[in-house]
């Protein structure tokens, strides 16, 4: 499924206190680390995702893949597309990373996903409806910020 295609879910953004490079390289390496956890593997599995594993060139790049993703597109200190699938949705993270005046940076996170027939729509009210994934975007965000600073 094409990333256009899928249905808006959020963003979520925050200002960081460094350079695009810095908190390109701490965006990069959170989200190895984040999604690397010993329970992503066994997750990605239980689900039945596409990419299972951690490959490809580090730092990510177009491409590269992570537990339950894959790179789309990696404009370093600009750009970072992330997509999945797994029997229950279909779902893109988009980074986007600006100057946001002398010594900071805006980090946004646009999520998309499709929960497809009746198990899909369960499974988003297990994850968007309970305020799991915004919790768990808001903590990204803010691992993200504490190790660009």
């Amino acid at each position: 499924m094409q990333i256009a295609s899928l249905p808006y879910l959020d963003e979520h953004a925050t200002v960081v206190a460094a350079g695009t490079a810095d908190v390109w390289r701490a965006l990069t390496e959170t989200l190895d680390r984040s999604f690397s956890r010993p329970g992503s593997a066994a997750y990605t599995r239980l689900v039945g995702c596409a990419d299972r594993s951690a490959s490809g060139p580090r730092p990510l790049a177009a491409g590269s893949t992570l537990p339950g993703w894959r790179v789309v597109t990696a404009v370093p200190e600009r750009e970072l597309v992330l997509q999945g699938r797994h029997r229950l949705s279909s779902y893109a993270l988009i980074f986007r990373l600006e100057h946001a005046g002398p010594g900071q940076s805006r980090l946004r996170a646009e999520s998309r996903a499709a929960f497809p027939g009746l198990a899909g729509g369960l499974y988003r009210r297990l994850v968007v409806g309970t305020g799991g994934h915004v919790i768990g975007m808001r903590r990204l965000l803010a691992a993200v910020r504490r190790r660009s600073e």
